[in-house]
């Protein structure tokens, strides 16, 4: 039994569920991707701002790692929660109510007069992201037809350059915005204020999915299957490692540049912020035009879906070692106090980062069982946000003991280290690549 795409009372066999049109399916894919860049962009805005909110509220590097923590740690109970709630109630009532929360984060942000009130928007925010991640990666795979044969990239595509866009596009707008405009503490979250809830909108317009053989709903954590708990927890280990990387330009590289470069241009701040995430959205594109023909691995499984995991273990280890070498390059940063090297580390960084997660969530969406995707994907996106936490608060932490320089640099050293490991491990299972 499934619901009707117009009427969510009505029940009907789903055989009597039309498909979509072509076009159709092409406007749903959109809706659902143009949602979650919206929501990224806003959820990113204030990468740059954070040092105007210190001066304007008077708080310390500690409460800035918090409140940018708050943002981590209220995510990943809201995905524990909401993968599984849209498995069971289906993507177009989560997505919207996600959007909503969104658009209320942006106006905590707007009101906002002291830091009790960024704390609150942030933890919006996290809340938003958290019940969104899940079940916008599991309909972007539901709403694309070459994607349920295993044939089609353009998920796993739509979804990095959901989060990779989104995240360049937030530091980028606020940074420009706040330097050269008006109100630079409000006008660009009124602007994505307004473009969230027009898509929130449109979120009402989605088909929804089959819904036969959905088990009932309860509150749980995210159960990965057996059968494929090794594949995923390789595959959460780089893509975590990845996403650990990149938000440290989201969250503490802005800060470090101005102690470096002496500069409180917010724009150009927020620019080396959106840098990594921009370049990861290039990769990204690239590597999904780039054709590769299926091989034999000597020794390894036979057939397509054989090379076909091979191919994208191979691409995850390749992103993973570019990503170790941006990395090193921003450790070395600090003692040279070099521009050109930190643009040069974001670049690498951000470039590994789009290769490797883009074959990530591409192995994720084969491997992950159709009536169980919200949930793996949830647990999936929760992984990542452990390591994006985590790195942000011990960065934070260090940086009482020691100064900021020398704090970016030890958990850049740690991600360096954390991403050698994954390579080494991808590379490693090359050879035995099968989908289930």
């Amino acid at each position: 039994m499934t619901r009707s795409t117009h009427d969510p009372a009505v029940r009907v066999e789903p055989r009597q569920q039309a498909r979509p049109e072509p076009s159709a399916h092409v406007r749903a894919l959109l809706t659902v991707w143009l949602s979650w860049l919206a929501l990224m962009t806003g959820a990113n805005l204030a990468a740059p701002l954070y040092a105007v909110y210190a001066a304007h509220f008077g708080f310390s590097e500690l409460e800035l790692t918090a409140i940018f923590a708050c943002y981590a740690f209220v995510l990943i109970p809201a995905l524990l929660l909401f993968g599984r709630l849209s498995d069971r109630f289906g993507r177009r009532p989560v997505l919207f109510a996600g959007l909503a929360v969104a658009c209320a984060g942006l106006v905590l942000f707007i009101v906002a007069d002291s830091t009790g009130w960024l704390f609150a928007a942030r933890a919006a925010q996290g809340l938003a992201v958290g019940m969104i991640s899940g079940p916008a990666t599991a309909a972007l795979v539901e709403l694309d037809p070459s994607a349920r044969e295993r044939q089609s990239k353009r998920p796993a595509l739509l979804a990095g350059l959901a989060q990779a866009g989104g995240s360049a596009l937030g530091p980028l707008i606020a940074g420009i915005l706040a330097q050269w405009a008006p109100q630079p503490l409000r006008l660009s979250y009124l602007i994505l204020l307004g473009a969230t809830a027009i898509t929130a909108i449109f979120t009402l317009k989605l088909p929804e999915p089959t819904t036969e053989n959905r088990e009932p709903w309860r509150i749980q954590r995210p159960r990965v299957p057996a059968e494929i708990r090794a594949d995923f927890a390789r595959v959460s280990l780089s893509a975590a490692t990845m996403w650990g990387s990149v938000a440290l330009y989201l969250s503490v590289v802005p800060s470090y540049a101005e102690t470096l470069l002496h500069s409180h241009n917010l724009a150009l701040l927020g620019a080396i912020a959106a840098l990594a995430l921009g370049a990861s959205c290039g990769a990204l594109v690239v590597a999904q035009r780039v054709h590769t023909s299926p091989r034999r691995s000597r020794g390894g499984p036979q057939g397509p879906q054989g090379s076909q995991a091979g191919g994208l273990r191979r691409s995850q280890a390749g992103g993973l070692g570019v990503l170790a070498l941006g990395l090193a390059a921003l450790v070395i940063v600090a003692p040279l106090h070099s521009l050109p090297l930190l643009l040069a580390g974001a670049i690498a960084t951000g470039a590994g980062h789009g290769l490797g997660f883009l074959n990530a969530q591409d192995e994720l969406n084969a491997i992950a069982p159709d009536s169980r995707r919200g949930e793996v994907t949830a647990a999936f996106v929760c992984c990542i946000y452990l390591m994006v936490g985590g790195a942000v608060i011990v960065t934070g932490l260090l940086s009482l003991t020691f100064s900021l320089p020398v704090a970016v640099a030890v958990i850049a050293v740690v991600l360096a280290a954390t991403a050698v490991v994954a390579a080494t491990w991808q590379a490693r299972h090359i050879r035995t690549a099968r989908f289930r």
